[in-house]
């Protein structure tokens, strides 16, 4: 059922065009994602759908009653409500109801003797009850908690970035919302928390319209792709592995498609060009026709970005750490670390948000010295550091005269010189747009446009930290390409695991305390081992935990108290249906796919059941003996 129609909408931009009159609907429970390169039009679609942007015609239509809750790449909170008054923070009953609740019992709680207070907090209970809102009240909470914010009376203002970023995630999620509108919802997020929200947006069970740069997550969230392109809208069902497919057949088709156009215009240009002899009707029908085809405008596929530039030699000696330590006030990021990189390294740098990925790879550029060790550079080494913020960006510059401070011409790989311009015009910047201020290109362009200052430096060591944040994805299978070629080597800080995958083939993953594990392998397969490697702590944790508690044993007696037969008598029984248990736990784990937050209640029970398990078959021993010294007696 539709639940939300846009219509006919246009949008423009100077002289670009967003949205040519373009149409579409939203169902109820279709989780869709929304792609197209960067400066295409996304985010301000989201704005426009969200009632926070004007457009220049069309309409969205959806029912009265209808509920939107948006969520922007950088959300503004309100610095001096507490996190959990800023999760409760809407004008919908169930959000008033649940906000006063909140606020009554912190009042209370700071005078617990007053009855003005005690008959206020009881007035507030009747009112969630009304809403039936104590359902909501322990989502939000549960929410938080596997967001990692559990202190929930910490003012918002004394937040990291981070930090208030799942805030805003946690409020969103709670609202009674019809359609929730989520844009680049994994930036800065570490692994697990994405992990858990695949698995939560996976079973939204109301409408879902996101816009995001992981593949992996767009994969596994999704049920329908929107393709904004030229400013049009194309309309794919299933999920991104379906929308590659579907877009190679429709890109192939428009090809065809313009072939057809293109050979049957030089068919009639040649009969209008040999002259006929008499200026007949037939004859103007077809000068007609010439002309609409050449007006015929056919979508064909977009233009490529190229990147194919080339990089200075790299000699033998690249960049070393020895004995590295590093502290950020008490705490120890980085301790007596050690590593050689060599040419055509592809390194990968993982961990938890302020575990110091950022503050080794500014180690790595020498912008920082460590407390102690040393950081040797390669006399040949030439960096390209590609940041997260990129702070040398003047807002106030041309386009082409930032890039032209990098270099006014560049060589190729295939040895070629070409100008800025051309490099320009190679990643996606036509001639207007490199006349234009920087301030008036999109996030993700901005982030285009730094990359190619970057690389116009012709490197031959690239760190990237954080490089998929805020790119398309067509730029990020690019550059991927790209960076499978580049004859130097490569270091990069990402949490995107996909294009981990393909770039890294070796990884530095942070692990608490300064400590750095040397992985072989991908992303991947450093996430599963980790994974085995937790379950096979928490199976052997319930073991020792009952070895440690488990009292001095008092000598046995020769025969069982009536309370022992009956529990011998029994606990086979017991031991029996607690094995059945624990396999048919592990066959539904198994066939839980990729239902992350059910495969976890699963695995708490399983543990839970062996812990028992354990425990019986221990009593069954004692059990045992006491028979047998019995029997001998």
């Amino acid at each position: 059922m539709s639940v939300l129609s846009v219509v006919n909408l246009v949008k423009t931009y100077g002289e670009k065009v967003l949205f040519d009159h373009i149409s579409f609907t939203i169902s109820d429970k279709q989780r869709i994602g929304l792609i197209g390169v960067n400066g295409t039009g996304k985010s301000t679609l989201l704005k426009v759908i969200a009632g926070l942007e004007p457009v220049e015609a069309g309409e969205i239509i959806h029912a009265k009653q209808f509920r939107i809750e948006y969520l922007p790449q950088h959300p503004e909170l309100q610095e001096d409500l507490t996190v959990l008054e800023q999760v409760y923070f809407g004008d919908s009953p169930l959000m008033q109801a649940m906000r006063n609740y909140e606020l009554a019992l912190h009042e209370l709680e700071a005078d617990p003797a007053n009855p003005e207070k005690q008959k206020k907090l009881l007035a507030m209970q009747q009112k969630v009850e009304e809403r039936n809102a104590w359902e909501a009240v322990s989502a939000a909470k549960a929410i938080l908690n596997r967001l990692g914010i559990t202190n929930y009376a910490q003012p918002v203002k004394e937040l990291s970035g981070g930090q208030k970023k799942r805030v805003a995630i946690a409020k969103a999620f709670i609202q009674e919302a019809d359609l929730l509108i989520l844009d680049e919802p994994t930036n800065h997020l570490d692994h697990d928390i994405i992990e858990w929200l695949e698995s939560y947006l996976s079973q939204y069970n109301k409408a879902l319209l996101l816009v995001t740069h992981d593949r992996y997550f767009l994969n596994r969230v999704t049920n329908r792709i929107l393709e904004l392109d030229h400013g049009k809208i194309y309309s794919y069902d299933g999920n991104y592995e379906t929308y590659l497919e579907k877009k190679a057949e429709r890109e192939e088709q428009a090809l065809a498609d313009e072939q057809k156009r293109q050979n049957l215009l030089r068919r009639e240009l040649a009969w209008l060009r040999r002259g006929a002899k008499a200026r007949t009707t037939k004859q103007k029908a077809r000068i007609q026709r010439v002309e609409e085809l050449r007006g015929q405008q056919i979508a064909i596929p977009a233009e490529k970005l190229d990147i194919a530039l080339g990089a200075t030699r790299l000699g033998r000696k690249v960049l070393e750490l020895k004995e590295v330590t590093k502290r950020l006030g008490d705490k120890k990021l980085i301790d007596r670390f050690s590593y050689l990189v060599v040419p055509r390294e592809r390194l990968g740098i993982v961990g938890p948000n302020g575990s110091g990925k950022s503050t080794l790879l500014n180690l790595f550029a020498r912008r920082l010295e460590p407390d102690a060790g040393t950081v040797e550079t390669g006399e040949t080494v030439n960096i390209g550091y590609y940041t997260q913020d990129h702070a040398e960006m003047d807002m106030n510059q041309r386009v082409i005269d930032y890039i032209q401070e990098a270099a006014e011409v560049v060589k190729t790989a295939q040895g070629d010189l070409i100008t800025a311009e051309q490099m320009l015009e190679r990643f996606l910047f036509n001639r207007y747009m490199q006349r234009t201020y920087i301030h008036r290109l999109s996030g993700g362009e901005r982030r285009r446009l730094y990359l190619l200052r970057v690389l116009m430096g012709a490197p031959n060591v690239l760190l990237l930290d954080e490089p998929t944040n805020d790119l398309d994805t067509q730029t990020l299978r690019i550059l991927e390409d790209y960076l499978e070629q580049f004859p130097g080597a490569v270091i990069a800080v990402s949490h995107d695991r996909y294009f981990l995958d393909r770039v890294a083939d070796r990884l530095l993953a942070f692990e608490g305390g300064g400590a750095i594990r040397v992985f072989e392998g991908s992303y991947s397969d450093y996430l599963e081992q980790r994974r085995m490697e937790k379950q096979l702590s928490a199976s052997s944790r319930p073991e020792r935990d009952e070895l440690e508690k488990q009292p001095p044993k008092k000598e046995r007696r020769k025969k069982l108290s009536y309370h022992e037969q009956r529990e011998w008598e029994q606990i086979e029984d017991r031991i029996a249906a607690l094995e059945e248990r624990h396999a048919e736990l592990q066959q539904q784990i198994a066939q839980a796919g990729s239902d992350y937050e059910r495969i976890r209640t699963l695995y708490e029970e399983q543990q839970q059941v062996k812990k028992e398990l354990d425990q019986a078959i221990e009593r069954w021993a004692e059990l045992s003996l006491l028979m047998e010294e019995g029997n001998k007696g």
